[in-house]
């Protein structure tokens, strides 16, 4: 457990602000927030950083600026900005206002973004620079949207518009302690902290209302399994639209006073880990696999007596690891090893990566490869898979240090309870399980039966143990031509792990058979080619396409009939969410790459009839 630094009220009655002002009087020397900053010459300049009470000081002069604009209490306030430090500390100065801040996801469509700017009723829209402008623009001429305003973060690109510059100076001039104070202390835990909306992939975005209660419960009962430094630092990486970085990012550093550094892009999360060496990491799993890539190709051009001592050196980790796993103290012995082990063969080579000094690691929002699980168990790395949804304010299920099953989500934390319905559709109930959905004119849409509880729309199992095995989304389940249901998470996973397959999607609803399509890994594939002594593109090459044909086989022999893979397509470029495969959590966006590749998918099932 953590430790639970002093809490200025009772708990129930916690905001946010009353923590940030905690804060700023018990911890205003530590560093909270930090950022790459470039030079004139675009250069790196290093990390810029504000202390707490720095932080607490930029949210009040903010909190006039934004004042000065007409933004009132209760009201909704967009942005689309990256992961910036005026996103983070908008956020922060918008909730001492009694606004209500909402993060719209950069690569949003223009309807979604319209339906959400409909929907909010939100005035002002905070927006990164000339290309978010030029998505927002049209909407205050929409007499169907009342947005009034913008404010622009890039000075160049403000137009006629606010710029981010000229509020923050008008907020300067009219920062009031007195007037901050009493707008805070105003707020109630009951009250709204955020809406996020859904992605919206089967229809309109929802709106999710978070109220400052359901942080603080959810802020608890994590902190009673979590185990982590005290001010510990956190790579902030996902967008602030998705619910696992609003906890992350922003709402547990201020609970637990801690230190967030900002990283703007997601291809540089890896190389801000080697700079910081951090105690926990959070990644999504595409995260994971990534590293885990990055780190099986740097091992494959080792000396073979080096990997070999590796490797020698991971099965003592994962025999560690299972002793654990299963509630054992590991023998006297096997616990020397591993020390030794760890310190003399896994920190130099995690060092490497900046792992070294990690203490807890973390993933969510997709099933975990348990490839890739086991991969870090043999440095020592328990990843502690975690589920959870919007609705419910991020984690509802987790495994800790001294409760953990690879492969699973965990089990409920403290006063949360789920069940499985007869079609295996997880439901939940609990403190901080949402009432409903929130409508346009304020009232709430309400999702829960009679009981309380509300069905997730995941497929799963519990286990005798209690603990959550995740199966996949129901509304992406596979239902063949001969009426199976498969799920494409499960087959997906399983032809990962071999290392020369580093994105996959499976194909079939409606048909008497599975197909896919493989990508090949970037990472890997240059690594595994040279090792056996291949020159020119791994891509191409005929000894890599064998090598393709037979993790398939492999997969298959793994998997039941149903599920067994009977015809796929490699491809070379990889998937991402800037090309629009992958939503900007890193989860395969099914109805995107069957659109793009319709044909490809067509033609694996007309080679061979169906």
């Amino acid at each position: 457990m953590t430790t639970i630094l002093r809490l200025p009220t009772e708990p129930e009655q916690l905001t946010l602000p009353a923590l940030l002002l905690r804060n700023a009087e018990d911890h205003g020397d530590l560093p909270a927030l930090s950022w790459r900053t470039a030079t004139d010459g675009g250069n790196d300049a290093g990390w810029t950083t504000l202390t707490w009470r720095e932080v607490r000081g930029e949210a009040a002069v903010l909190a006039a600026g934004y004042s000065s604009l007409g933004v009132q209490r209760g009201e909704q306030v967009l942005m689309m900005m990256g992961n910036r430090p005026e996103h983070w500390l908008s956020d922060v100065a918008l909730t001492h206002l009694g606004a209500v801040p909402v993060t719209v996801y950069g690569t949003s469509a223009p309807g979604q973004t319209a339906h959400i700017a409909r929907h909010s009723r939100a005035r002002v829209a905070v927006v990164e620079g000339a290309r978010e402008r030029e998505l927002w623009e049209p909407l205050l001429a929409d007499p169907t949207v009342p947005l009034e305003k913008l404010v622009v973060v890039e000075p160049a690109d403000a137009g006629p518009h606010t710029s981010y510059a000229s509020l923050h100076g008008t907020g300067e001039r009219l920062r009031s302690e007195e007037t901050f104070d009493k707008a805070w202390r105003e707020t109630r835990a009951q009250d709204p902290l955020t809406v996020v909306y859904t992605s919206g992939t089967t229809g309109d975005p929802k709106a999710v209302p978070i109220t400052h209660r359901s942080m603080v419960v959810n802020a608890l009962a994590l902190d009673r399994v979590v185990e982590l430094p005290d001010h510990v630092e956190h790579i902030c990486y996902l967008p602030f639209a998705h619910i696992a970085e609003r906890m992350l990012g922003i709402y547990l550093p201020v609970f637990r006073a801690s230190h967030v550094h900002l990283c703007a892009d997601t291809a540089a999360v890896a190389a801000t880990a080697r700079s910081l060496h951090p105690a926990q990491f959070f990644g999504v799993p595409r995260v994971w696999e990534k590293l885990a890539a990055s780190v099986r190709a740097a091992l494959a051009t080792l000396p073979e007596d080096r990997r070999a001592a590796i490797e020698e050196a991971g099965e003592t980790a994962r025999e560690h690891v299972s002793y654990r796993e299963r509630g054992e103290q590991p023998p006297a012995e096997l616990e020397a090893a591993y020390r030794r082990a760890k310190e003399t063969v896994l920190d130099p080579v995690l060092a490497l990566a900046g792992f070294e000094r990690l203490v807890w690691t973390a993933s969510a929002s997709a099933p975990m490869p348990l490839d890739v699980v086991r991969f870090w168990a043999g440095f020592g790395i328990v990843i502690m898979d975690a589920w959870g949804l919007t609705e419910t304010v991020g984690v509802f299920t987790t495994n800790s240090p001294s409760a953990f099953r690879l492969g699973s989500v965990g089990r409920p934390l403290d006063g949360l309870e789920l069940k499985i319905a007869e079609d295996g559709e997880i439901c939940v109930r609990g403190e901080t399980v949402f009432a409903g959905y929130l409508r346009a004119d304020g009232t709430v849409d309400g999702a829960l039966d009679a009981d309380g509880w509300f069905p997730t729309g995941d497929i799963g199992r519990v286990d005798d143990d209690g603990y959550l095995w995740l199966t996949d989304r129901k509304k992406e389940m596979i239902i063949t031509s001969t009426g199976k249901n498969v799920s494409p998470a499960l087959v997906e996973n399983t032809l990962k792990e071999h290392p020369l397959i580093g994105q996959a999607l499976v194909h079939g609803d409606g048909h008497s058979y599975l197909v896919a399509l493989l990508v090949i890994d970037t990472e890997m594939a240059p690594a595994w080619a040279a090792a056996r002594g291949i020159e020119g593109d791994p891509a191409t090459h005929p000894e890599v396409h064998e090598e393709i044909a037979r993790a398939v086989e492999a997969a298959n022999a793994r998997l039941n009939r149903t599920e067994q893979i009977k015809r796929y397509r490699v491809l070379t470029r990889e998937w991402g969410p800037e090309t629009g495969e992958l939503t900007p959590s890193l989860k395969l966006r099914r109805r995107v790459i069957r659109d793009q590749y319709g044909e490809v998918l067509d033609a694996l099932y007309a080679e061979g009839g169906d």
